[in-house]
């Protein structure tokens, strides 16, 4: 059986809920559900329709998730990218011309 094309004056299918509008239809779906005021067959129905939101907002989840390590992983680069520099490591290396030197054994100026 071909596809179905829709009709011009057919509206286009909902776009899906962003995870804020998804956790507060699953909400709503709960509280009908616990209510009990409505039939078996359309709390199933509710059921249905809140584990679909679920699942979308677990996956919405996950690519957020995704997206923060990639974000991670680019700044740790950038990061180490910048302290691996040739002028960083230049004024890392440099001693500093104020420092004094290091004690020594020698100094038989002590009084003590």
């Amino acid at each position: 059986m071909a596809a179905r094309k829709p009709a011009r004056d057919e509206p286009d299918p909902p776009a899906e809920p962003s995870f804020e509008d998804a956790i507060e239809q699953v909400e709503s779906i709960i509280e009908r559900i616990e209510r009990g005021e409505q039939g078996l067959e359309r709390s199933i129905a509710d059921y249905e329709r809140g584990a679909g939101l679920l699942k979308r907002c677990r996956e919405i989840l996950a690519r957020s998730e995704q997206r923060i390590q990639e974000i991670e992983a680019d700044l740790s680069a950038a990061q180490s990218a910048g302290a691996d520099s040739p002028a960083k490591r230049g004024k890392q290396a440099a001693p500093s011309s104020k420092a004094s030197p290091p004690p020594t054994d020698e100094d038989d100026d002590t009084p003590f």
